[in-house]
C-alpha cells in the first residue's frame, strides 16, 4: 500500500516528461499542424520534468533507506532538489538563449556571486545547514549538548537554523553557522541508552573497600537506573583531604539524567548518614624555622591570610 502511494507521485512529472520528450521527437511532425514548432518549449518542459521527477524519485529512495523510525531531515533532501532544478533552469536559459552551457553558467555563476555577497551571513547559514545535514551529526528528537549553546532535544532541523527545546522548556533558535564551529555531543546516538558517572569525596577514616560496598549498596536501591549493565564505582584519587570516588550507572535515555542523579545522590547520602561517615576535612600544615620562636599576634596573621578572616583586636 505504501509502495503504491510513492508511486503515484511519479505518475504527473512521468506523463509530462514523456509529453515533452514526444514534442521534442515529433517535432516535424507536429509543427505543420499547427504551424509552430513545438521543439524548444518541449525542450523547456522536459528538463523541468526531469528535474521534478528526479527529485521525487530521491525523495522516495531517502524514505526506503531510512535507518530507523527517528524522522530524517528534510534539508538533504531539499537540497537535491535545489540542485536539480537549478541544473535544469540553466539547460533551459541555454536552450532559450541559444548559447552554450559553459555560457549560461558564467551567467548564472556571476548572478549567484552578487547575490551571496549582499547575503553572506545568510549564506554561511544556509551552508553550515547543508553541511549538518549531510554529515548527520544529529536528527530530529536527538538530545545533543553544543558547546557552550545550549543543551536540550532536537525539535526541527531547518536550512538556516536549528530549534533546541531545553529540559526547562525554554525554545532556542540556533543559527546553523554558531552550531557547525562548536563540540556536538550526541546523547541519542547511536543508542538513546548511555553512562553517566557521578563525583564523590569521603574522609580517609573509611576504607575503600567498606565505601564502595556501602554505595553500591545505596545505588542497588534506585529505581530509575537500569539493572543491566550493572552500576560499579571506581576509586579516582586518593587525596590528602579525601579519597574520590565515581559512581558510573546507565540510564535507558537522557531526559532521566536529572531526576536519576537527585534520585542516587539522595540514596547515598542517606547511606552515609546512616553509617555515620565523616565529612571530608582539609588538613593543612604550617612550618617555621627551626628555633625561631612566633608571636602569638604572628600566628593569629597567619592563619586569618590562609583563611581568609581579620585577626583578632583587628579593626
Amino acid at each position: 500500500m505504501r509502495l503504491l502511494i510513492h508511486l503515484r507521485r511519479l505518475i504527473w512529472p512521468s506523463v509530462l516528461l514523456l509529453v515533452s520528450a514526444g514534442l521534442v521527437i515529433f517535432d516535424q511532425d507536429v509543427e505543420p499542424r499547427v504551424g509552430l514548432s513545438l521543439r524548444l518549449p518541449g525542450g523547456v518542459v522536459g528538463c523541468l520534468a526531469a528535474a521534478w521527477l528526479g527529485s521525487r524519485l530521491f525523495g522516495l529512495f531517502a524514505d526506503r533507506r531510512r535507518r530507523d523510525k527517528r524522522p530524517y531531515p528534510r534539508l538533504f533532501r531539499d537540497l537535491v532538489a535545489v540542485l536539480l532544478f537549478f541544473a535544469a533552469i540553466v539547460a533551459s536559459a541555454a536552450l532559450l538563449l541559444e548559447q552554450g552551457l559553459l555560457g549560461a553558467l558564467a551567467g548564472s555563476s556571476l548572478i549567484l556571486a552578487v547575490l551571496g555577497f549582499a547575503i553572506r551571513n545568510v549564506v554561511a547559514d544556509t551552508l553550515s545547514g547543508i553541511a549538518l545535514g549531510v554529515e548527520a551529526p544529529y536528527r530530529i528528537g536527538d538530545w545533543v549538548d553544543i558547546e557552550q549553546v545550549a543543551r536540550g532535544k532536537v525539535i526541527e532541523i531547518g536550512w538556516r537554523t536549528t530549534r533546541v527545546l531545553t529540559l526547562d522548556s525554554t525554545y532556542m533558535i540556533l543559527p546553523n553557522s554558531q552550531i557547525a564551529r562548536r563540540r556536538i555531543i550526541n546523547y541519542s546516538a547511536p543508542k538513546p541508552q548511555y553512562r553517566a558517572q557521578l563525583s564523590l569525596k569521603l574522609a580517609h577514616e573509611v576504607p575503600v573497600d567498606a565505601a564502595k560496598e556501602m554505595i553500591l549498596k545505596a545505588v542497588g536501591e534506585a529505581r530509575l537506573i537500569q539493572t543491566e549493565p550493572a552500576p560499579d564505582v571506581r576509586v579516582q584519587e586518593l587525596g590528602s583531604d579525601g579519597n574520590s570516588y565515581a559512581v558510573r550507572f546507565w540510564l535507558s535515555r537522557f531526559e532521566r539524567d536529572v531526576d536519576c542523579r537527585d534520585e542516587l545522590l539522595s540514596l547515598i547520602d542517606r547511606a552515609m548518614r546512616k553509617a555515620k561517615v565523616p565529612t571530608p576535612r582539609m588538613q593543612i600544615e604550617m612550618n617555621r624555622p627551626r628555633g625561631k620562636a612566633m608571636l602569638p599576634v604572628d600566628h593569629e596573621t597567619e592563619v586569618a591570610r590562609i583563611f581568609g578572616n581579620p585577626p583578632a583586636g583587628a579593626v
